[in-house]
């Protein structure tokens, strides 16, 4: 079983639909050629309109273009988007860039998208009764599946290869109680708690994506994304992650890129038969062309990957574990709080005095009030400065050693001194545990 037809003027042809090698291939009957024109409609509707599809074929270019480019179709279909909401299902589909690719307004496309679909599947399938397959045109259907597959593959797998998808969780998330945590949250710090884990699974994706863009390893490549995405399905489906609709597009874009191999696959690996070979009809009629469109093809998945693998070190270097510390990086614990020259004691019912100051990278600076609630704040951070919005703060920021901190200025108005010391956040069980050949018994804690 190949990918491609063995022959040498088939060299570098793509694959596109599995046939026998009968000279005169029989036609694909009436259900399988609608399901093919519903199918081919429906993938280039869902592929277009999303743009996170289309736009990691800009490669590097990608880091320069305006945010507004993420949502650009989208923007434009808004107005459809909301009176379908308003009009089939009386909800405000109004999309929002909050990062959820499961917004109500992600839904309702997707229900045009389908009906557009049926619709116009219905219509080809009247006015072209006749005909008896449509095998190049399958031909190019498998290579945009290829090309939106592998795209996505390349891109979410160079984002945990380079552990920037699931960071590190950050200082103030290890002092937030677990049972705070949503199941998305703890999916996120699990995976982000061991980077080595992190990029195994990287790598697993990367590599089914660049085996997408190779003719003789796609159906190896759309074999190893498909149980790739799967996993990431399941876990979105279990853990709430709002990313269900696109995982499960692309579980089921790796099936359909799989189908044509099924019984060849379940010959090799299930009844131990020898794989008849497929000959696949290539996209042009021309050898020559097919052998530089497989060139093409290997030269855009290497485009893909190193913009992809760019941006994910940019990202990392910027805002992940490769961004530099400030000065004042980890969590200090509040001793001593003096409001007027009158110290406060560390009481649990206090509204006004600190438990602890989290310094993290990025200038995120998180307090920690004393009933344990933590208060993200807009705050600046000079060499001996911080200033704050709210609550409006500007302290005199003194170290007395590297593990002291000595806090004096106006907090709400009011005089305000603080003496903060270093909380070994190292020494976390969650950051010192490490891993451990040996265990005399389970370390569970």
């Amino acid at each position: 079983m190949t990918a491609i037809d063995t022959g040498p003027h088939e060299t570098a042809s793509i694959p596109a639909a599995a046939t026998t090698t009968n000279d005169a291939p029989p036609g694909w009957g009436t259900a399988r050629t609608i399901a093919f024109r519903l199918l081919f409609v429906y993938s280039i509707l869902f592929c277009l309109a999303l743009s996170q599809i289309t736009i990691v074929y800009a490669g590097v270019v990608a880091s320069v273009l305006p945010e507004r480019m993420a949502l650009w179709q989208l923007g434009l279909l808004s107005p459809v988007i909301e009176w379908a909401g308003r009009t089939f299902f009386g909800v405000d589909a109004v999309l929002r860039n909050t990062g959820s690719g499961d917004q109500t307004a992600f839904w309702v496309l997707w229900f045009l998208i389908a009906a557009v679909a049926v619709t116009a599947a219905a219509v080809w399938s009247a006015v072209d009764r006749r005909r008896r397959d449509h095998r190049r045109l399958w031909a190019w259907t498998v290579l945009g599946l290829r090309l939106a597959l592998g795209g996505q593959m390349l891109a979410y797998g160079f984002a945990k290869l380079i552990p920037v998808q699931m960071a590190q969780p950050p200082l103030a998330t290890l002092l937030e109680p677990y049972g705070e945590f949503s199941p998305a949250s703890v999916l996120w710090m699990q995976v982000g708690s061991s980077p080595v884990y992190e990029m195994i699974l990287g790598s697993v994706e990367v590599l089914g994506g660049i085996l997408l863009f190779c003719s003789r390893t796609a159906v190896l490549g759309a074999l190893v994304s498909f149980a790739a995405m799967t996993q990431v399905l399941i876990l979105n489906l279990t853990f709430d992650v709002p990313v269900k609709i696109l995982s499960l597009h692309l579980v089921a874009f790796a099936a359909i890129l799989l189908a044509p191999y099924a019984r060849g696959l379940a010959d090799l690996f299930v009844f131990g038969r020898t794989s008849r070979p497929l000959r696949m009809p290539p996209l042009f009629a021309r050898a020559d062309l097919n052998r530089r469109a497989g060139w093409v093809l290997v030269t855009l998945g290497l485009w893909v990957a190193f913009g992809a693998a760019y941006e994910s070190w940019y990202e990392y270097n910027e805002y992940g574990g490769g961004a530099p510390k400030p000065a004042l990086y980890g969590i200090w614990s509040v001793g001593d709080h003096r409001v007027d020259g009158r110290s406060l004691p560390p009481l649990t019912t206090d509204e006004q005095r600190w438990q602890r100051v989290v310094f993290d990278t990025n200038g995120a600076v998180t307090l920690q009030m004393m009933d344990g609630e933590l208060v993200p704040v807009q705050a600046r951070v000079d060499d001996d400065r911080m200033t704050i919005v709210r609550p409006e703060a500007d302290l005199h920021v003194r170290r007395t050693d590297a593990d002291t901190l000595v806090l004096t200025g106006v907090v709400d108005g009011t005089p305000t001194a603080m003496t903060a010391h270093r909380l070994d956040h190292g020494s976390m069980t969650l950051r010192s545990r490490g891993f451990h050949w040996i265990q005399e018994e389970p370390y569970f804690r």
